[in-house]
């Protein structure tokens, strides 16, 4: 059974930064790419990054210099470092595995930016 179980959200003021991480079971972790979604009330889910078994790495121009996406293949988790927040950053934050097929979804955590 497959399982993402992502952690790490929270209340941050703007400016401020929090780290996702995303622990993963049931799948041979290293050879999927592993993304993070996010979705906020009243707007479609969107790519936020992604990084490949290679360890190739994608953002969102929305994001891209402020959040950083790892991997720790040991451990089974993908991480989401995020930085300088900004209050549009705020949604429920998914963790994504894909390989061949539909991907796989965590539940999601809340990230809510605010001061």
């Amino acid at each position: 059974q497959v399982q993402l179980v992502e952690s790490g959200g929270g209340l941050v003021q703007p400016g401020g930064s929090l780290r996702l991480s995303c622990a993963a079971s049931g799948i041979i972790f290293s050879i999927y790419t592993m993304g993070w979604y996010r979705q906020a009330p009243g707007k479609q889910r969107e790519l936020v990054a992604h990084i490949t078994s290679g360890g190739n790495t994608n953002y969102a121009d929305s994001v891209n210099g402020r959040f950083t996406i790892s991997r720790d293949n040991a451990k089974n988790t993908v991480y989401l470092q995020m930085n300088s927040l900004k209050p549009e950053d705020a949604a429920v934050y998914y963790c994504n595995a894909r390989l061949v097929g539909p991907p796989y979804w965590g539940p999601g955590t809340q990230v809510t930016v605010s001061s």
